[in-house]
């Protein structure tokens, strides 16, 4: 009777702790604040459509069908009609204006930092004067392009779009007066200035996320009083990193935000050494698992699907066996002593950079400076990669969806891939960007694997079965919100439709809010990595620079493999799909 009550006893116990993790345990914390931001931005933003956005979307559906059908190539029309749905967005609404200056990181400067923070009404005045001639004179050369490609398009209307020549005429002025466009609407950006003070809304916001994360910290232990002080320091290490990367030098060099924390951090705990009352608030993975959570809903299916199959095979092919060979290459050729170290390198470099080191050392159970180490890498090589492969590309005269996929196949960071991008063209951009997009969805798939593999071979006890509660243990729970949040936005995204979806959730409840605070939560983590870090403890892990010959070889595979099947499948195999990007 006594061994049974025992027994149940235990049954109740084990229950009970599991239970209590789901607010004991930083992961599921993760979960519950990112889906509390989720949640708020559904409220705050789908009310918000933009005025007549319905009657809007119907008319320039209409002319892009009537468009497509009677021309061989996207006309004026066409490209108005586009541009007009894409002036439909939830964060031109006054929420939404509101939440963009409240969340605002800091302002571009190039000589003074304090105009970071404080512009004066009659200092945004003279700024917004000296801009408008060059908007003007931008403008005016849009409009001689808007008239120029319309008798070059009006030339190919009038011969049925049987001419090829006039066609191909007609396709370079279109392309030329999107060019001009483009550039007058970034002159038209400059001349919209007016005074701020940044300061009050920085003292605000970091007020406001130390209670959101304080109260998480509080139930798990820690006195919401001690991470509040040790907070407002990581927060202040943030706004500096921002604030370094907002200068239009750093911004020319691609130097962003991520680096720029590390650095301080860094700084701060290999010199004066980390204060003990900040360390507290120095909570790398409690920030960034919160913030991969909101990721998550950025990872709509419905855009995947729209590259298709081309996209799918570049990032679900390439990507594994990158990550494979790597891993192997490390262990057989370079012995690289520490298998956590290994593997948390292959997959930040393989599949998309920190969000994917994270949720692999999460998985295999890493030491923090190993995951240091594949950051600071992934960093490096970042930017450097964001710089040089566009310049490549536009050197040797690769197309640019060819291009925009081998960028979105191996430049690690999400934000440096759109900056690549961008710097090519729109197309480029937009398979680029896709390209990373289906790459984050295998960041579960790749911690369920590692957690298993760790589990079945590298940590397993010679006649002991591979036990089920033991892979969920290891396995990162913050990744099944990544994935919940994925597939409810895509669902939201699927019944309301591309264009609703554009102007509700992609220009509204993402844009407008969840990626705001995303890249907040990341900075923050990226702070507390260097604030957590000792070159001592780097230094084990760097002997005979192994991990730089690892991540080097790796990221070698990964550039060839990439472009190879990204030629492949775009050109060779659906050069149909290519066509209509």
């Amino acid at each position: 009777m006594a061994d049974t009550i025992t027994e149940n006893q235990v049954v109740i116990d084990r229950g009970s702790s599991r239970l209590s993790e789901l607010w004991k345990k930083e992961d599921y914390w993760a979960i519950w604040l990112g889906f509390t931001l989720l949640i708020l931005s559904i409220i705050i933003y789908f009310p918000q459509k933009p005025e007549g956005m319905n009657e809007k979307i119907a008319s320039a559906n209409s002319i892009l069908e009537s468009e497509s059908q009677r021309a061989y190539f996207k006309t004026i029309a066409w490209y108005q009609a586009m541009d007009l749905k894409a002036g439909l967005k939830a964060t031109n609404s006054d929420q939404g204006k509101f939440l963009a200056v409240f969340t605002k990181t800091s302002h571009s400067w190039s000589t003074n930092p304090l105009t970071a923070f404080f512009m004066s009404e009659s200092a945004a005045k003279e700024k917004k004067e000296a801009a408008t001639p060059n908007y003007e004179a931008a403008a005016e050369k849009a409009d001689e392009a808007l008239a120029a490609a319309k008798i070059a398009e009006n030339a190919a209307t009038a011969l049925g779009f049987n001419d090829e020549t006039k066609n191909a005429e007609a396709v370079k002025a279109i392309d030329a007066w999107r060019s001009l466009k483009s550039k007058a609407s970034s002159a038209k950006k400059k001349t919209s200035v007016s005074g701020y003070n940044q300061v009050k809304y920085l003292v605000g916001l970091a007020i406001v996320l130390a209670i959101f994360f304080g109260i998480g910290m509080h139930i798990m232990g820690t006195p919401i009083q001690r991470f509040f002080i040790g907070f407002l320091f990581v927060f202040f290490i943030a706004v500096l990193a921002y604030t370094a990367a907002n200068n239009s030098v750093m911004k020319s060099y691609g130097i962003g935000y991520a680096a720029w924390a590390i650095v301080f951090g860094l700084i701060i705990s290999n010199t004066i050494g980390t204060p003990k009352w900040v360390m507290p608030a120095v909570q790398t993975e409690y920030f960034i698992k919160t913030g991969l959570v909101l990721l998550g809903a950025e990872i709509l299916f419905g855009k995947i699907l729209s590259i298709g199959i081309p996209g799918i095979f570049v990032a679900w092919i390439v990507t594994p066996i990158v990550l494979i060979s790597t891993y192997i290459f490390g262990q057989k050729i370079l012995k690289i002593p520490s298998k956590t170290l290994n593997i948390t390198i292959s997959a930040d470099m393989s599949v998309c950079g920190v969000s994917a080191a994270i949720a692999t050392a999460a998985a295999c159970k890493a030491k923090k400076e190993e995951l240091t180490l594949a950051v600071g890498m992934s960093l490096v090589f970042t930017s450097i990669m964001m710089i040089l492969m566009p310049a490549f590309i536009n050197a040797v005269g690769i197309p640019h969806v060819l291009g925009g996929a081998w960028m979105g196949g191996t430049i690690d960071a999400t934000g440096a891939v759109a900056a690549a991008g961008a710097f090519l063209s729109d197309r480029a951009l937009y398979v680029a960007a896709t390209i990373k997009m289906i790459q984050n969805v295998l960041i579960g798939v790749i911690a369920f694997c590692v957690a298993v593999y760790w589990c079945a071979k590298v940590e397993c006890v010679e006649g002991q079965k591979v036990s089920a509660m033991e892979i969920w243990y290891r396995f990162p729970k913050f990744v099944l919100g990544f994935i919940i949040a994925s597939i409810i936005f895509s669902g939201i995204y699927q019944v309301m439709g591309t264009d609703a979806g554009y102007a509700l959730i992609d220009h509204g409840a993402i844009r407008g809010f969840t990626k705001l605070f995303r890249g907040w939560f990341f900075c923050l983590a990226f702070a507390s990595i260097g604030l957590a870090t000792n070159f001592k403890e780097l230094r084990e892990h760097f002997k005979g620079g192994k991990p730089l010959i690892l991540y080097v070889c790796g990221q070698s595979l990964n550039l060839i493999l990439t472009l190879i099947m990204a030629y492949i499948m775009f050109y060779l195999v659906f050069p149909e799909i290519t066509a209509k990007i």
